[in-house]
């Protein structure tokens, strides 16, 4: 079995970075080093090292099985912090970091920023009704399923806006998920789910690495890095 590989830092400047990555994520600096790695895979060509939205898509479908397209671009919007249509390496690990290894408290503000598509600070009744709208039309038989759905954000409003003002707060959403974890993803899947979780922490995982990588792991993941 081949030994461990570790990665190499270049440069003090570049070590300082990867620190500040670790500090500011649930990874390891090794870890880190993996994820940034990966992202390099898929910009082979790019003189910098950045995800585009359609790059991310296809990536995030792959890896984590996230097929809702609205969804997964207000995914790509969430990791996209400075908005300029790319996902640059701190965005990129600081995202991973939520969809891995968040707390509650980060994966509930992330869902909540997802679900918010104007990026106002409220989740509105055409919000949920757009959000739900998708996932239901997959499997709806009537001809005309708004009203249904209509009903469904009446209900999720009932159970949701704690204030009661027609539209939920990220107080409202906090207490919530606090209140029932299950409601994380109520309006969408916005998070990989524990097998894929657990599947793409293989790739890049300290415990994974630290009793060597097979050679048909070495090889699931170069597959995995490429898209």
């Amino acid at each position: 079995m081949p030994s461990k590989s570790k990665p190499v830092y270049r440069g003090g400047e570049r070590m300082k970075f990867i620190e500040m990555l670790h500090h500011k994520s649930h990874f390891s600096k090794t870890e880190v080093e993996r994820l940034l790695q990966m992202l390099k895979l898929q910009c082979p060509k790019s003189q910098k090292i950045r995800m585009d939205r359609n790059k991310f898509n296809v990536f995030v479908h792959k890896n984590f099985e996230m097929t809702d397209e609205m969804i997964v671009d207000r995914v790509f919007r969430a990791f996209d912090e400075d908005n300029d249509g790319f996902i640059n390496e701190f965005e990129w690990v600081k995202g991973m970091s939520i969809f891995l290894r968040g707390t509650m408290e980060e994966k509930t503000k992330f869902c909540f920023d997802v679900y918010d598509m104007n990026a106002d600070g409220y989740i509105s009744r055409e919000e949920m009704f757009h959000l739900l709208k998708n996932s239901i039309l997959k499997h709806a038989s009537e001809e005309d399923p708004d009203e249904g759905i209509k009903d469904l954000v009446e209900i999720a409003l009932k159970k949701i806006d704690y204030d009661h003002d027609t539209r939920v707060s990220f107080d409202d959403w906090t207490k919530c998920v606090k209140d029932d974890n299950l409601l994380l993803e109520a309006l969408g899947q916005c998070l990989p789910n524990a097998k894929t979780t657990d599947a793409f922490l293989e790739l890049v995982s300290d415990a994974r690495h630290d009793s060597g990588m097979s050679i048909s792991a070495q090889q699931k993941m170069k597959g995995k890095m490429a898209c």
